[in-house]
C-alpha cells in the first residue's frame, strides 16, 4: 500500500470511531432521561427453597460428583 492509500484508511477508521462515539454519547443521553425500568415478573421474584431434605429415591442412579458411582470407590 501507498502513503496516500494508509491515510485514506485512518481517514476511514477516524470517521468510523467519531460516528460510534457519537452513537454511544447519544444512548448515554437517553439512558439519563429514561433509565431503563428494572425487569419484574418470575425472573425478579424470590424462589424459597424448603430445608426439607431432598427425596433420596430420586438420586437411585446417578453418581456423587467426583466421588463416581456409589457401589465404587474413589480413585
Amino acid at each position: 500500500m501507498s502513503v496516500q492509500d494508509d491515510l485514506a484508511a485512518v481517514k476511514r477508521r477516524l470517521q468510523d470511531l467519531e460516528h460510534t462515539v457519537e452513537e454511544l454519547e447519544r444512548r448515554v443521553v437517553a439512558e439519563r432521561v429514561a433509565p431503563a425500568a428494572p425487569a419484574s415478573g418470575p425472573a425478579a421474584s424470590m424462589v424459597t427453597i424448603p430445608d426439607d431434605p431432598y427425596d433420596a429415591g430420586k438420586w437411585t442412579d446417578v453418581d456423587d460428583e467426583g466421588l463416581g458411582a456409589r457401589d465404587r470407590h474413589a480413585p
